[in-house]
């Protein structure tokens, strides 16, 4: 039995076309621009370069999608894991707050039109997401968030218990909020087709090529893997929760943790026509909250909160007990595989964009939203190479700081985690 952190556990792995040919680095080259990671923001930054017309190297330490970019929930959210508008507006100013909120909104957007345009296969729907809520008071959060999208001309909905109902196939909510904006992908076959598109576009990727060092040659930069190097005049680090020793400081700056998820084996055709009908993706609005969402094969996929590795027999108990308890119509389901990967948290939940020396840049700490947020974050870095100022891009310039008593936050993050499930059963 594989482990769940092998990405060969997961469902992507297995409904996925295999990947194109990205053979290792041997020896040395010049380009433009390398970009270190292939995950949602590595591989949109060295799309977005190529097609500018830069000489873009993407080096990977395993393969395109290995990380949490391969491994998710496949739910395209155009919206904060945490924070309001109004909370973001609050925290940045008028100006730059909005540009931040119009990015994130745009986000998703983003996502789908390079599915498009680019013809990439990953099973996407854009019907909308959801965040549905089982009480009153988790209920008034989410309307909370749909007026303050609504305010800024988002194309939102509010639905009462029946609507909700319609669109989940499940009794178990009250109410939610429904942004049409979003929707779900394979999200290991999306990384993939970019990958795909960003060769097509004269990109050059090497998977299986970590960088094990960065440091200046002259007035460019010298990345170094096992078996070659690249020289060149920026770099792009898109590493997220992957980032080991590589910059000083750059993995201290955010805290690993890892999402599980579940897939069951295809219901059949009576129960899944009962399920999510119109295929919207579930993120609720508890504390801990539950996802849900299916795959093109009438698959039901959750995802569970944080834990600690190897708790294969409990993330299939948690797994099991979240669908019974929204989805009872599924009887006693078989899940037929069950994962994790590493996302990279922000202490406050919003993205990083640091400039860590000259021509040096990195975009990280999604906190749950990587599909969007990460691949709008590989266009602005590219934009950034290319010569935008930094004071025109939406996401501000944060300093590069350590996160304080890093080593206990994890578990202290179980410990609060087990409260708030508390809080959400006392619901």
């Amino acid at each position: 039995m594989m482990k769940t952190s092998d990405p060969r556990s997961a469902l992507w792995s297995a409904t996925t076309a295999p990947p194109p040919d990205t053979p290792p680095l041997t020896g040395d080259r010049r380009a433009d621009v390398v970009v270190i990671g292939g995950g949602f923001t590595g591989l949109s930054a060295a799309l977005h370069l190529a097609e500018a017309g830069l000489d873009t190297v993407l080096l990977e330490a395993e393969a395109p999608g290995f990380g949490a970019s391969g491994r998710n929930n496949g739910q395209v959210v155009p919206g904060f894991s945490r924070h309001s508008p109004d909370e973001v507006v609050a925290k940045f100013g008028s100006e730059r707050g909005e540009a931040l909120n119009t990015w994130v909104q745009d986000a998703a957007a983003l996502v789908f039109g390079l599915i498009e345009r680019h013809g990439i296969d990953c099973d996407a729907t854009q019907n909308g997401w959801l965040m549905p809520a089982h009480t009153e008071s988790r209920l008034a959060v989410a309307q909370a968030k749909h007026d303050q999208w609504a305010a800024r001309g988002a194309s939102v909905a509010l639905l009462d218990r029946s609507e909700t109902q319609a669109l989940t196939g499940s009794e178990f909510y009250m109410g939610a909020w429904l942004h049409r904006g979003g929707g779900n992908i394979n999200p290991l076959a999306y990384t993939r087709g970019l990958a795909r598109a960003a060769l097509n576009a004269g990109a050059v990727i090497h998977a299986v090529s970590p960088a094990t060092a960065i440091e200046r040659a002259g007035s460019a930069w010298r990345v170094t893997t096992p078996n070659g190097s690249v020289e060149a005049d920026s770099v792009i680090l898109a590493t997220n929760a992957y980032s080991g020793d590589l910059w000083p400081g750059l993995a201290r700056s955010v805290v690993p943790m890892r999402l599980l998820q579940g897939a069951t084996k295809p219901l059949s055709d009576n129960v899944a026509r009962t399920i999510l009908p119109e295929r919207q993706g579930i993120s609720d609005a508890r504390r801990v909250l539950w996802a849900f969402r299916k795959d093109g094969q009438g698959r039901l996929v959750t995802g569970a909160a944080p834990l600690v590795p190897g708790f294969r027999g409990p993330l299939r108990d948690l797994c099991t007990a979240q669908v019974k308890a929204v989805f009872p119509q599924a009887g006693d389901m078989e899940f037929e595989y069950l994962w994790d990967g590493k996302v990279a948290v922000t202490l406050d939940r919003l993205p990083r964009f640091h400039e860590l020396a000259e021509g040096v840049y990195a975009g990280l700490g999604y906190s749950g939203r990587g599909i969007a947020m990460a691949t709008a974050m590989g266009k602005l870095l590219a934009e950034r190479v290319q010569g935008t100022p930094a004071s025109d891009l939406p996401v501000p310039v944060a300093p590069l700081k350590p996160v304080p008593m890093r080593s206990l936050l994890i578990p202290l993050a179980r410990v609060r985690m087990n409260w708030w499930r508390f809080l959400d059963r006392l619901d």
